[in-house]
């Protein structure tokens, strides 16, 4: 029987998929914290103290307007570090391209391939598409337009999946996330966020994970 580790940032995220998981032996709850280094550290903390097939990262976050609308899901097809490196004069730099690192972990395609279409086959709205970690959550329109540019495609945005991701890495252990969308990225207008309608979302996945996984 495989053995999989969900990692939410807060407890609503985990217990919203724990409502859509039901009583599936299978799956094992950490929380991860809010931002990229707690998440990183909890990831690699929980990783170390069993062996598991595969990592969820689950949770709500922001969706690129245009890419991915409110209330909709976004299965990663990609995990990147979009803020981390160095901004210059006439731009940004990732670590990649300065040549100190890597801000992206990849995921498997047929995984996520797999579950995007049993995600759209039970009717819900859902895409598979490059989701940002970011450290600073976007506040403004230019900012969002210079994350879109700097990652074509790019779906998502929250705060945690490469921390938890890379941990996962480190462990040579599969990894997956799932974003529901609370709020579009840019100027932070909270009447328009709809949480509730995310968690929702993130229940109804989580039920079709059950089947899938």
């Amino acid at each position: 029987m495989k053995r999989i580790l969900v990692m939410t940032a807060v407890a609503p995220e985990r217990d919203a998929v724990q409502r859509g998981l039901g009583h599936d032996s299978r799956f094992e709850f950490a929380l991860a914290g809010v931002g990229i280094a707690a998440a990183a550290v909890n990831g690699a903390l929980e990783l170390a103290k069993a062996e598991y097939d595969l990592v969820i990262i689950a949770g709500i976050a922001g969706g690129f307007v245009g890419k991915a609308e409110i209330g909709s899901l976004v299965v990663a097809n990609e995990i990147i570090a979009a803020d981390l490196g160095v901004e210059l004069l006439d731009g940004f730099s990732s670590l990649d391209e300065l040549g100190f690192g890597s801000t992206r972990v990849s995921v498997d395609a047929a995984l996520a391939e797999r579950v995007t279409a049993a995600l759209q086959a039970a009717g819900l709205s859902a895409q598979a598409g490059p989701v940002l970690t970011v450290a600073t959550a976007t506040g403004t329109a230019a900012t969002a337009a210079a994350l879109a540019a700097r990652v074509p495609g790019a779906a998502a945005e929250a705060m945690e999946g490469f921390g938890i991701a890379t941990a996962a890495e480190q462990r040579g252990v599969p990894v997956l996330e799932i974003r529901a969308i609370s709020n579009a990225i840019g100027p932070r207008d909270r009447d328009a966020w709809r949480i509730g309608d995310a968690f929702k979302a993130l229940e109804a996945a989580s039920s079709v994970l059950a089947e899938v996984l």
